[in-house]
């Protein structure tokens, strides 16, 4: 019966590879938590692109007042979205 505790566990949503997992889970969180769309730190990551990621974490941490996990996954998300074109 594991199968049906991993699927009492996960988030709703439904569908195993839904949007609700991974890095882009966070999204509705962070723009409600920090007032600004993915989109603008997105920007902010893109035009830091010569950062490695965990600096890109800290510049998000430090300048904008993030904590860890959401600058953890908007880096991810970003690099992510452009890693695939």
């Amino acid at each position: 019966m594991p199968a049906d505790k991993n699927a009492a566990s996960s988030s709703s949503g439904g569908e195993g590879d839904g949007p609700s997992k991974g890095p882009a889970s966070y999204v509705p969180s962070m723009e409600k938590t920090h007032g600004q769309p993915i989109a603008d730190w997105q920007a902010i990551i893109r035009a830091n692109q010569g950062l490695k990621h965990m600096e890109l974490v800290s510049l998000l941490k430090s300048e904008y007042g993030m904590g860890h996990g959401h600058a953890n996954a908007v880096v991810s998300h970003a690099l992510h979205e452009d890693a695939a074109g």
